[in-house]
């Protein structure tokens, strides 16, 4: 697989098979990813990669925390701009009218709607999982290269046959995490990333991407 095609290729699954993953796939990945850029060589990512028995549990942890209503932790970073204007605010809500239309979950159907978030804390049936942490210390700039990490072991995970699902959404949860992975309280947990097979009977929406005219301008 060439890069464009790991590029065109890579979107949020979430839905899984229960395959397992062999650690020295996520080995290897996890090797090369680490040629990723980093401004200063600090290599600011710490990752945790659960599977196993370790996953089962802190997927146990978390589906009682849902059940039991409890709306998550404090938060240590703000996932959107509280008030997200246009054009942002328009490509998130076509983003999730589209998954949801393609999962047959109506406009008011709350309940299915909190179902289908709450499907983030079961790694949506992935039998591995990645959670990525930053120092407390790290700045802007080290968040950016986390991203650039992130999306390195992406795209390697698709050059492996493999799918992923990059989920802030772990970051609600993030004291459960913390307690099973023992990360060290000077780390924050960014986001987790569900990694596996992808269910082929599963439905599933392809988001658009708004289109270079929009993004980019040419100086000659």
């Amino acid at each position: 697989m060439d890069v464009y095609e790991a590029v065109t290729s890579r979107r949020a699954v979430r839905a899984f098979t229960d395959e397992p993953v062999r650690r020295e796939v996520l080995e290897r990945v996890l090797t090369a990813a680490a040629r990723s850029p980093s401004g200063g060589n600090l290599q600011p990512w710490n990752s945790y990669v659960l599977t196993g028995t370790s996953l089962a549990e802190l997927k146990k942890r978390t589906a009682e925390r849902v059940a039991a209503g409890d709306p998550g932790d404090e938060r240590e970073f703000v996932m959107y701009p509280p008030n997200l204007t246009s054009p942002y605010r328009e490509r998130r809500d076509a983003a999730a009218a589209r998954r949801y239309a393609a999962l047959g979950i109506a406009r008011g159907d709350k309940r299915a709607r909190r179902e289908c978030v709450a499907a983030n804390w079961d790694c949506f049936g992935a039998p591995a999982a990645l959670f990525c942490y930053i120092d407390r210390d790290m700045g802007l700039p080290q968040w950016a290269d986390l991203g650039m990490y992130l999306q390195t072991v992406m795209l390697l995970l698709r050059a492996e046959g493999l799918h992923s699902c990059a989920q802030l959404a772990w970051s609600v949860y993030r004291r459960t995490v913390s307690e099973v992975v023992a990360a060290p309280e000077r780390l924050v947990l960014f986001c987790g990333m569900s990694i596996g097979f992808e269910d082929p009977a599963a439905p599933r929406a392809r988001i658009d991407r708004a289109p270079p005219r929009e993004t980019v301008t040419f100086l000659d």
